[in-house]
């Protein structure tokens, strides 16, 4: 990264003079090339490095790096490279070469309802009728400008359709955002309760939907900075359910109707400072979040949530890095609708050990732990048989990876269904290999034991921090 190219002079008794770089440089003008259907004022809006300013060359290098780490978070491109060209004794131009994605992907749906493969392989007994199928259509570059559209039905365990598009600015100095997002979504078996830690689902005889629900979204965003973002959203909720859910969970909802309805305003505030933020070997993370759900007297829901998460990434050399990520969660309330239910097994609180559990409760803590080794790093270039320069590169990385993981859920209630892990520390520890690939995907292999002595192997389909 930071690649530094020199352009060589006719004369050749220059040459080992511009081959030593000079203690300060200019920067004359900035070019970009690659950018077929990318704004330019998208990509300059990432880069800190300015024309017209003199620089240290060693600071330079390093602004450099960090500005190559920002566009490629954009997650618009392949590749990004930014290299100083010196045209003169303290002068040089900054080229910036991309590479962009394909930005427009017809998405066929075909997934499982549940928390995760594991769920669906042990406690649903792979029960295909759980397969969610459908379409979706997803342009991540809407105009050239990052703008996203997402537009998808779904059909099967859960029959749903979405809508959402997102403009990341609104004014000529990019700071302010706004997004959109709908949600509808009708369900025949569902979740109704946890028993022994474990989900239990209902689907009534007749076989009727169970459960409704639309919910609206409308979020504003600041970016004041290159990694401080402010989120404002607000929202309205509506979710119907059978009557016939009561008689598996009266405490399903706690109002007395089978109706919950509710608008919320929630504030998020995120520092992200990763290296790359599908898969992060360096830098740190932080979101902090307050919930308040039920703005008005009529509202069926009045609770206040706080969220925190916040994670470390710590390179230690080019083949080892240690991630340490801690997540906390707590409601005001001394109980909740099912429907806002919280706790381990909940994205993002997962334990390592502890993928076919949900412990439920008011607060979640969980402190996440991995030390991983970069096993292989390579690629293959198949554009002699892709006509796609898009897709023209496969990259592989694979890392081994050390994980220990360690949580405490406090419900205040004390169900006694649930009460083998509430209130209890758990920890789990294992062994994993992670596959990073085209387009940053991460495909995880892990085996782990929890501190009941259950094991098992797991594959998840995210990073864990």
């Amino acid at each position: 990264m930071g690649t530094i190219s020199f352009a060589q002079e006719e004369i050749e008794e220059q040459d080992s003079v511009y081959l030593i770089p000079p203690r300060k440089v200019v920067i004359n003008n900035i070019f970009i090339i690659g950018n077929e259907k990318t704004k330019k004022n998208i990509i300059l809006r990432e880069i800190d490095l300015q024309t017209g300013i003199y620089y240290d060359w060693e600071e330079l290098i390093l602004m450099i790096q960090a500005d190559q780490k920002k566009v490629y978070n954009l997650q618009l491109f392949t590749s990004v490279e930014i290299t100083p060209l010196l045209t003169g004794t303290e002068q040089i131009e900054l080229l910036v070469a991309v590479t962009e994605r394909w930005y427009i992907i017809p998405n066929i749906i075909f997934n499982l309802a549940d928390r995760n493969l594991a769920e669906w392989w042990t406690n649903q007994n792979r029960d295909l009728s759980r397969v969610n199928y459908g379409a979706r259509l997803i342009h991540n570059n809407v105009g050239g400008r990052n703008e996203k559209l997402r537009i998808g039905a779904q059909f099967g365990f859960v029959r749903s359709f979405e809508l959402m598009y997102s403009k990341p600015y609104i004014d000529k100095k990019q700071k302010h955002g706004l997004s959109a997002q709908f949600n509808y979504f009708t369900q025949k078996n569902i979740p109704v309760k946890s028993s022994n830690n474990r989900q239990v689902f209902y689907q009534n005889e007749n076989e009727e939907v169970l459960r409704k629900s639309h919910s609206t979204f409308l979020r504003y965003t600041f970016r004041g900075s290159y990694y401080n973002f402010h989120f404002v959203t607000a929202g309205y909720s509506n979710t119907w359910i059978n009557d016939d859910v009561f008689t598996q969970n009266p405490d399903y909802f706690l109002h007395g109707g089978n109706r919950l309805r509710y608008s919320l305003l929630s504030y998020v505030y995120r520092h992200d400072k990763r290296d790359n933020i599908a898969y992060a070997t360096e830098g740190q993370l932080l979101n902090l979040g307050l919930n308040k759900y039920g703005l008005f007297k009529g509202d069926d829901v009045q609770d206040i949530e706080f969220t925190m998460n916040a994670n470390k990434y710590k390179r230690l050399n080019d083949r080892f890095h240690v991630v340490t990520g801690l997540s906390f969660n707590y409601f005001f309330g001394q109980q909740q609708p099912f429907t806002l239910v919280r706790g381990i097994g909940y994205n993002p609180n997962f334990i390592r050990g502890y993928e076919l559990n949900v412990v439920e409760g008011q607060m979640v803590l969980v402190h996440k732990n991995s030390f991983r080794y970069k096993l292989f790093d390579f690629g293959f270039d198949v554009g002699n048989y892709v006509p796609l320069d898009e897709f023209s590169y496969i990259p592989f990385k694979f890392y081994l990876s050390a994980n220990f993981d360690q949580g405490f859920v406090n419900d205040k209630n004390r169900l006694p269904e649930n009460l083998r892990l509430t209130n209890s520390y758990l920890f789990g520890y294992g062994l994993g290999l992670d596959m990073v690939t085209l387009y940053d995907m991460v495909f995880r292999f892990e085996y782990s034991i929890n501190n009941q002595n259950e094991s098992s192997f797991f594959i998840n389909f995210r990073a864990p921090f």
